[in-house]
């Protein structure tokens, strides 16, 4: 008979032996994809680069990463846990939170390792290239106002929340959990929602209840949430104090993922090339469009182009949030377009230089013109 996890709990299993955890088994790669990416890479999907033309990612089209298989729960059933350093713990169920208070919020997540394959080396995971992203609008209860109906304790530092999807993942079987600090988890705008796009969650998505971290990479917005406990010391979970963090190199603690960086991207001119994906665009002025995102800083920007006589063209810098917007940058910002004069066979190459709170991070990409 399998073993039960308990839904309070992230690990259940630790290796023996002391040895060191590891997200992930053997170290960086300069080889050619492995099959257990390759079957990583069938499993989860990111969003096609023309969906960047829409204000509102489409639930099929918005990346999605799940690091175990997706539960089967009944939402009749199923009810959300609430303790801890907590004056009254609570539990509710999904009708309950529905009669709550509920806010609609339209947010970009974002991979945290979006872009993993393109590094050289390039650890072992989900072979992202550029597209792990997408902005929904999500519709649920502040997790604020079920934390005041709790009564968090003086002493509480951070809020850990306990997804139900389980397995194992560097040698750990666990399930997935997150933390966050407690004045983060207080944020009026942090929703815990059942509705994406004005409709239920779907089940890759969540359903029926997930965490929504406005600004935050993907990881933070816990899926199939189970339990949210307030704790009076930092959550030791493994995909916490192992996974998504910041490292040197393989000897390196490193430093927690948390708040998004600045990044844009480019909706693919012209028409691609099966294959290879190359766009094909024809001669004369080119529309180039693209989004820009950051978690928490404004975002600014001057763009450029090389032409075909290797002259340089600028434009003006990007507009800023609309007033009233979730927060800098949180959601798709206004498109960013310039014209680029093509010429037959002649590879240009736009850049788009981004500045978030004195990090700058250029990013190029190369298209093939021709004549139609």
């Amino acid at each position: 008979m399998p073993k039960q996890m308990s839904r309070h709990s992230s690990i259940l299993k630790t290796p023996r032996h002391g040895r060191k955890l590891t997200p992930h088994p053997g170290g960086p790669s300069h080889g050619p994809l492995t099959a257990e990416e390759l079957q990583l890479a069938v499993r989860n999907h990111s969003m096609p680069l023309e969906a960047l033309r829409n204000d509102i990612t489409p639930p099929g089209l918005h990346y999605l990463l799940n690091h175990f298989d997706i539960p089967f729960i009944d939402a009749e059933q199923w009810h959300l846990w609430i303790g801890g350093a907590v004056q009254r713990s609570l539990e509710l169920n999904l009708k309950a939170i529905r009669r709550a208070p509920k806010i609609s919020i339209p947010v970009t997540l974002e991979c945290a390792g979006n872009g993993r394959s393109l590094l050289r080396p390039r650890p072992l995971s989900q072979p992202w290239q550029l597209e792990a992203v997408g902005t929904a609008v999500w519709t649920g209860v502040p997790l604020a106002y079920l934390l005041t109906q709790a009564g968090v304790e003086d002493d509480a530092v951070e809020v850990a929340f306990t997804g139900a999807d389980s397995g194992f993942q560097g040698g750990v079987r666990h399930q997935f959990a997150r933390s966050l600090p407690i004045a983060e988890a207080l944020r009026p705008d942090i929703v815990l929602a059942y509705q994406m796009n004005g409709n239920d969650l779907p089940p890759q998505h969540g359903y029926p209840l997930r965490l929504v971290v406005p600004g935050w990479y993907g990881m933070a917005s816990v899926k199939w949430l189970s339990s949210i406990k307030v704790l009076t010391k930092p959550f030791d979970g493994f995909q916490q104090t192992v996974a998504y963090r910041y490292q040197q190199d393989a000897d390196d603690a490193g430093s927690p993922v948390s708040w998004i960086k600045v990044r844009s991207l480019m909706v693919p001119p012209g028409v691609p090339d099966f294959f290879t994906r190359s766009r094909i665009v024809p001669s004369g002025p080119v529309m180039l469009t693209g989004r820009a995102w950051s978690g928490r800083a404004p975002c600014s920007a001057s763009r450029s182009g090389s032409t075909a006589s290797g002259r340089r063209r600028s434009c003006s810098t990007l507009p800023r949030p609309s007033p009233g917007a979730p927060g800098p940058c949180r959601g798709w910002l206004i498109p960013v377009s310039t014209s680029w004069p093509a010429a037959p066979r002649t590879p240009p190459v736009p850049h788009s230089r981004w500045t978030r709170s004195g990090t700058t991070r250029a990013w190029a990409t190369t298209w093939c013109s021709g004549s139609r």
